[in-house]
Protein backbone atom coordinates (compact mmCIF):
# COMPACT_ATOMS: atom_id res chain seq x y z
CA UNK A 1 0.00 0.00 0.00
CA UNK A 2 1.53 3.50 -0.92
CA UNK A 3 0.83 6.53 1.30
CA UNK A 4 -0.11 9.70 0.42
CA UNK A 5 3.10 11.23 0.96
CA UNK A 6 4.61 8.56 -2.12
CA UNK A 7 1.76 9.50 -4.63
CA UNK A 8 2.34 13.21 -4.18
CA UNK A 9 3.70 14.77 -7.09
CA UNK A 10 3.55 18.60 -5.87
CA UNK A 11 5.76 19.72 -3.07
CA UNK A 12 3.53 20.34 0.00
CA UNK A 13 6.45 21.19 2.85
CA UNK A 14 7.70 25.00 2.96
CA UNK A 15 9.21 26.30 6.14
CA UNK A 16 9.00 29.81 6.89
CA UNK A 17 11.05 32.19 9.51
CA UNK A 18 11.52 35.79 10.07
CA UNK A 19 8.87 38.34 7.89
CA UNK A 20 7.30 35.40 6.21
CA UNK A 21 6.70 33.32 9.24
CA UNK A 22 5.04 36.48 10.51
CA UNK A 23 2.82 37.31 7.28
CA UNK A 24 1.74 33.57 7.53
CA UNK A 25 0.91 34.23 11.39
CA UNK A 26 -0.69 37.19 10.83
CA UNK A 27 -3.31 35.96 7.75
CA UNK A 28 -4.27 32.70 9.37
CA UNK A 29 -5.49 34.21 12.50
CA UNK A 30 -7.50 37.17 10.69
CA UNK A 31 -9.01 34.00 9.05
CA UNK A 32 -9.59 32.32 12.49
CA UNK A 33 -10.12 35.64 15.10
CA UNK A 34 -9.93 33.01 17.76
CA UNK A 35 -8.16 30.34 19.54
CA UNK A 36 -7.60 27.91 21.97
CA UNK A 37 -5.41 29.37 24.67
CA UNK A 38 -3.84 26.31 26.13
CA UNK A 39 -1.35 26.51 29.41
CA UNK A 40 0.63 24.64 31.32
CA UNK A 41 0.34 24.84 34.61
CA UNK A 42 -2.82 23.43 36.00
CA UNK A 43 -4.51 23.89 39.71
CA UNK A 44 -7.29 22.07 40.63
CA UNK A 45 -8.02 19.95 38.12
CA UNK A 46 -9.20 23.13 35.91
CA UNK A 47 -9.12 23.36 32.00
CA UNK A 48 -6.24 24.01 30.86
CA UNK A 49 -7.34 25.43 27.56
CA UNK A 50 -9.86 27.59 27.19
CA UNK A 51 -11.37 29.53 23.85
CA UNK A 52 -10.07 33.48 23.37
CA UNK A 53 -10.92 35.71 21.03
CA UNK A 54 -7.56 37.85 19.39
CA UNK A 55 -7.55 41.55 19.88
CA UNK A 56 -4.86 42.24 17.48
CA UNK A 57 -1.85 40.61 16.14
CA UNK A 58 1.09 43.14 15.35
CA UNK A 59 3.70 43.07 12.91
CA UNK A 60 6.39 41.22 14.90
CA UNK A 61 3.54 38.14 15.38
CA UNK A 62 2.60 39.24 18.81
CA UNK A 63 -0.64 38.06 19.49
CA UNK A 64 -3.14 40.11 21.90
CA UNK A 65 -5.26 39.31 24.09
CA UNK A 66 -7.53 41.03 26.94
CA UNK A 67 -8.55 38.93 29.85
CA UNK A 68 -9.67 38.78 33.30
CA UNK A 69 -6.76 39.87 36.32
CA UNK A 70 -9.04 37.08 38.73
CA UNK A 71 -9.32 34.22 35.78
CA UNK A 72 -7.87 31.02 35.99
CA UNK A 73 -5.79 31.53 33.50
CA UNK A 74 -3.57 34.65 34.43
CA UNK A 75 -3.11 33.05 37.79
CA UNK A 76 -1.56 29.55 35.95
CA UNK A 77 0.45 32.56 34.00
CA UNK A 78 1.63 33.44 36.88
CA UNK A 79 3.66 29.81 37.60
CA UNK A 80 4.13 29.22 33.74
CA UNK A 81 4.54 31.69 30.92
CA UNK A 82 4.53 28.68 28.71
CA UNK A 83 1.52 28.62 26.31
CA UNK A 84 0.43 27.27 23.06
CA UNK A 85 -2.10 29.06 21.01
CA UNK A 86 -4.78 26.14 17.88
CA UNK A 87 -5.96 28.33 15.39
CA UNK A 88 -8.65 26.87 12.83
CA UNK A 89 -10.01 29.45 10.00
CA UNK A 90 -12.21 26.68 8.31
CA UNK A 91 -13.09 23.17 7.93
CA UNK A 92 -10.04 22.53 5.56
CA UNK A 93 -7.30 24.86 6.11
CA UNK A 94 -6.07 27.99 8.10
CA UNK A 95 -4.97 25.85 10.70
CA UNK A 96 -2.10 27.26 12.90
CA UNK A 97 -0.44 25.97 16.32
CA UNK A 98 1.62 29.11 18.02
CA UNK A 99 3.62 27.85 21.09
CA UNK A 100 5.81 30.56 22.97
CA UNK A 101 5.59 32.64 26.08
CA UNK A 102 2.72 34.94 27.43
CA UNK A 103 3.60 38.73 29.62
CA UNK A 104 0.45 39.42 31.26
CA UNK A 105 0.44 43.52 32.13
CA UNK A 106 -2.60 46.18 33.07
CA UNK A 107 -1.20 49.11 30.88
CA UNK A 108 -4.14 51.34 30.60
CA UNK A 109 -2.63 52.71 26.64
CA UNK A 110 -2.68 48.77 25.32
CA UNK A 111 -6.21 48.54 27.03
CA UNK A 112 -7.72 51.46 25.23
CA UNK A 113 -5.66 50.13 22.33
CA UNK A 114 -7.49 46.43 22.40
CA UNK A 115 -10.78 47.49 23.47
CA UNK A 116 -13.65 46.77 21.61
CA UNK A 117 -17.04 47.29 22.86
CA UNK A 118 -18.18 43.55 23.21
CA UNK A 119 -15.64 42.78 25.30
CA UNK A 120 -18.02 44.63 27.72
CA UNK A 121 -19.35 41.00 28.02
CA UNK A 122 -17.13 40.07 29.83
CA UNK A 123 -15.88 43.19 31.85
CA UNK A 124 -19.31 44.96 32.69
CA UNK A 125 -17.92 48.35 33.67
CA UNK A 126 -16.15 48.64 30.45
CA UNK A 127 -13.26 49.86 29.70
CA UNK A 128 -12.63 51.04 33.12
CA UNK A 129 -13.19 47.50 34.49
CA UNK A 130 -10.21 47.18 37.22
CA UNK A 131 -9.90 43.80 36.28
CA UNK A 132 -8.81 44.25 32.67
CA UNK A 133 -5.52 42.66 32.18
CA UNK A 134 -3.65 42.50 28.74
CA UNK A 135 -2.05 39.42 27.97
CA UNK A 136 1.01 39.61 25.07
CA UNK A 137 1.39 36.11 23.36
CA UNK A 138 5.18 36.00 22.01
CA UNK A 139 5.58 33.27 19.92
CA UNK A 140 8.71 31.25 19.08
CA UNK A 141 7.97 28.38 16.60
CA UNK A 142 4.55 26.74 15.70
CA UNK A 143 3.48 24.72 12.67
CA UNK A 144 0.54 26.06 10.03
CA UNK A 145 -1.58 23.71 7.58
CA UNK A 146 -3.33 25.74 4.90
CA UNK A 147 -3.86 25.24 1.16
CA UNK A 148 -2.21 26.89 -2.04
CA UNK A 149 -4.96 28.21 -4.00
CA UNK A 150 -7.42 29.22 -1.62
CA UNK A 151 -10.63 26.52 -0.49
CA UNK A 152 -11.72 26.65 -3.85
CA UNK A 153 -9.11 25.05 -5.84
CA UNK A 154 -8.64 22.84 -2.85
CA UNK A 155 -12.25 21.42 -3.36
CA UNK A 156 -12.00 20.91 -6.37
CA UNK A 157 -8.50 19.09 -6.42
CA UNK A 158 -10.33 16.66 -3.65
CA UNK A 159 -13.67 16.05 -5.97
CA UNK A 160 -10.78 14.93 -8.64
CA UNK A 161 -8.65 12.91 -6.89
CA UNK A 162 -11.83 11.16 -5.14
CA UNK A 163 -12.88 10.45 -9.06
CA UNK A 164 -9.21 9.66 -10.53
CA UNK A 165 -7.68 7.69 -7.32
CA UNK A 166 -4.61 10.10 -7.96
CA UNK A 167 -3.53 12.32 -5.22
CA UNK A 168 -3.80 16.32 -5.93
CA UNK A 169 -3.21 17.24 -2.52
CA UNK A 170 -3.41 21.03 -2.53
CA UNK A 171 -1.96 21.36 0.96
CA UNK A 172 1.03 23.19 1.85
CA UNK A 173 2.70 22.94 5.73
CA UNK A 174 5.41 23.43 7.80
CA UNK A 175 7.35 24.81 10.62
CA UNK A 176 7.38 28.62 11.55
CA UNK A 177 10.42 30.20 12.96
CA UNK A 178 10.19 33.57 14.47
Amino acid sequence: MNSIDEQQVENNRKNLSGTEAVEKIRSLIDKAGSCFFVTRANFNASHKSRPMSVQKTDDAGHVWFLSAKDSVKNMELEHDKNVTLYFQGSSYSDFLELNGRAVVSDDRAKIEELWDPTVKAWFTEGIDDPRISVIQFIPDTGYYWDNKHGNTIAGIKVLISAVSGKTMDDSIEGDLVL
